[in-house]
């Protein structure tokens, strides 16, 4: 690809940021003065649609959202945040260190993220925070598997957060991610391993297109489940609608694992969520 297409994709996403920061202290001006904003979930919906189509990313969605649920998805790359994100108003749940990222952090918090800290025995809190969210009506997503797969495996699923539905008595809607249009996932949509963000998003900007898929499935009631069957239904479940079925972490195809992944997106590390 020639050198001009990523280097006009990067200046359409640069500018982008610039725009969602001026929108960004609009919103927090108007919070500071007790404000109620609105227009803000228009506002983050319209934020993510945009992002896609600067990395020309094309969504194609099977399903809805079914009403105030705890949407579970597997996680493949941080692009997955804005791919849900653009198909309604929802939150997401995200590592506590997300929220000291320069600017996206900041708008991340403003946008109703919740943090959980790694490491720290604050599930409890996180579970209230989520389920405040869940009875306000506003659905909220979580990644279980604690860090993402090259899409080729679902990894086993962590079953502490799926408390979440037994304290709300609401059902668990399991979501299914596939980047690519071919017979295998594409290989350029996975952030894994020890690669960075700047790298990854160097790749998506010399990348033709992206193609994603994005299925609401049925939702499973949570009666008569505990949080670990819970948990393997519903990862059961997204699984068979990527007609996939081992669990086997993998690395970025062609470069080698080295290390622990950094997780560096919107995920809940395994330690936090056993």
């Amino acid at each position: 690809m020639p050198l001009f297409a990523p280097l006009w994709k990067g200046l359409r996403i640069a500018e982008h940021l610039l725009t969602g920061a001026a929108l960004a202290v609009v919103v927090a001006t108007g919070q500071g003065l007790g404000c109620r904003i609105s227009w803000l979930d228009a506002l983050v919906r319209w934020w993510y649609r945009r992002l896609l189509r600067c990395l020309d990313v094309s969504v194609q969605a099977d399903g809805a959202v079914a009403g105030t649920t705890l949407l579970v998805a597997n996680h493949i790359s941080w692009l997955d945040i804005p791919v849900i994100g653009s198909q309604g108003n929802m939150r997401f749940l995200s590592k506590a260190e997300v929220r000291r990222w320069p600017l996206i952090g900041w708008m991340s918090e403003l946008a109703g993220t919740v943090f959980i800290a790694r490491g720290a025995n604050r599930v409890g809190d996180v579970i209230e925070g989520v389920c405040t969210r869940i009875q306000a009506g506003q659905p909220v997503v979580i990644f279980p598997e604690g860090t993402t797969s090259d899409g080729r495996h679902v990894r086993r699923f962590h079953p502490r957060l799926f408390a979440i539905c037994q304290q709300t008595g609401l059902s668990v809607q399991p979501v299914a991610l596939r980047y690519g249009s071919g017979r295998e996932p594409d290989p350029v949509a996975p952030f894994v391993g020890d690669d960075t963000l700047a790298a990854h998003l160097w790749r998506l900007l010399r990348h033709p297109g992206l193609d994603v898929r994005v299925s609401f499935l049925t939702p499973i009631p949570v009666a008569a489940l505990d949080r670990r069957r819970l948990a393997d239904e519903t990862r059961r479940a997204i699984a068979a609608r990527l007609a996939l079925h081992g669990s086997q972490p993998a690395g970025r195809p062609g470069i080698p694992r080295r290390g622990k992944a950094p997780s560096p997106d919107h995920v809940v590390q395994p330690g936090d969520a056993r």
